[in-house]
């Protein structure tokens, strides 16, 4: 087996894939707290609209980390929720997170466009 992340067969370039995009990495942290419907996990998420929620919480469960479930109770209303397999993403997610509230100010500062001391 290798760890060589760079090959096309490496699993952890699988890791590497899922949490590049972003908005898989911020609807497994929306979901970290319980099941969720559909426009609560957008209201508390902001800032994603209804299609993209909609597709990455398709391609989150194509992955087995999230489930859809239909209430019964709730008519057809459906709740999403991590799988052990989606809860075990929370902490490298939480890792990351820290690292940006860490290091975001330098990131973005090194950013900007240097000034000419002339």
């Amino acid at each position: 087996m290798t760890t060589d992340a760079f090959l096309a067969d490496c699993r952890a370039r699988l890791g590497f894939d899922l949490l590049s995009n972003t908005w898989n990495s911020v609807v497994i942290w929306g979901l970290r707290d319980g099941p969720c419907r559909h426009g609560d996990l957008r209201e508390r998420i902001g800032g994603i609209s209804s299609k993209v929620l909609t597709e990455t919480l398709r391609r989150l469960q194509s992955y087995g980390l999230v489930d859809r479930r239909v209430r019964p109770d709730a008519g057809s209303r459906a709740e999403y929720r991590l799988t052990d397999l989606g809860r075990t993403l929370l902490a490298p997610i939480e890792a990351v997170g820290a690292w940006g509230f860490a290091y975001g100010d330098e990131v973005m500062a090194a950013q900007q466009p240097a000034t000419d001391p002339d």
